[in-house]
């Protein structure tokens, strides 16, 4: 319960600095922030503490998680997840492409295909599952 209670602490403290950058970078105006960027500072350090606060709470409890539960099956779930990442790679393939602001390596292009393969097969995956777990519904009862 006191952790509970630190972080509402933290999130409000949180809350009022940001609420007061906010009104600092309000007051200065558009035109000045838009130049100089003057005022913003303040509002990204809150951002940072918030968001390094959330993937430091997200890691803990999510190691916890793994290491309470069945270890086995998180290590071949990951392992899975790997080998439909390998898949995806070996499914795709890189052409150098020129883009606005320079060139996408050939490198680059493949982790692109790479990704969208990967998306793709999970997809199929899940459509499979659902339609699975439908089916197997619908003949038990």
């Amino acid at each position: 319960m006191a952790l509970h209670k630190i972080l509402k602490i933290v999130a409000v403290i949180l809350s009022l600095a940001g609420i007061v950058f906010l009104g600092m970078i309000i007051s200065k105006g558009d035109d000045v922030v838009k130049a100089t960027g003057e005022g913003v500072d303040g509002y990204l350090y809150v951002a940072y503490i918030t968001l390094a606060i959330v993937l430091f709470f997200v890691i803990v409890f999510v190691l916890k998680g793994i290491f309470a539960g069945n270890i086995k099956r998180t290590l071949l779930s990951i392992g899975a997840f790997l080998v439909i990442i390998a898949v995806g790679y070996a499914l795709s393939s890189g052409v150098e492409t020129p883009m606005q602001e320079g060139m996408l390596s050939e490198s680059g292009s493949r982790w692109v295909g790479t990704g969208l393969h990967v998306f793709y097969i999970l997809a199929v995956l899940a459509i499979g599952a659902m339609i699975f777990s439908g089916i197997k519904k619908m003949t038990t009862r």
